[in-house]
């Protein structure tokens, strides 16, 4: 199972999840690899190029574009190419989230997006806030 981080996280993250995904992965039917699509697909990548390759992998992305969800095309190139999505809400939207609050939101509620990752098929898309969680968008 491919999970795909947004072009606005550090591919420091990344690979940083990346690492510590591998020794979870002895315990999982699935091994999870993390990857950075702005390294995947180039920085700049458009959703209708990303997207459809992501979906081929039967992978998921977690970003911070809510747009992917209210945007009725976007959403329907997500439900049409089968691309689970978490998307990630800051507290404030002028203000987002710095590296080390996205590492510690990532870190906490990592277990439950890779359980979502491994249960979920298709489309699906979760919203991730630092005081409410992971919770599924309907």
């Amino acid at each position: 199972m491919k999970i795909y981080l947004d072009e606005n996280m550090s591919p420091n993250l990344c690979h940083g999840l990346q690492a510590f995904q591998k020794s979870l992965n002895a315990d999982l039917k699935t091994p999870v690899e993390i990857l950075s699509i702005a390294e995947q697909f180039g920085l700049g990548a458009k959703d209708e190029d990303w997207v459809p390759l992501v979906g081929k992998e039967q992978g998921m992305a977690i970003t911070w574009d809510f747009n992917l969800m209210r945007t009725r095309h976007q959403r329907e190139l997500c439900e049409k190419h089968g691309v689970g999505l978490v998307i990630i809400r800051a507290p404030s939207k002028k203000l987002g989230m710095r590296f080390w609050e996205q590492v510690k939101l990532l870190v906490k509620h990592w277990e439950g997006i890779v359980k979502v990752a491994s249960h979920k098929s298709g489309h699906f898309h979760y919203e991730l806030k630092p005081t409410a969680g992971l919770k599924e968008l309907k």
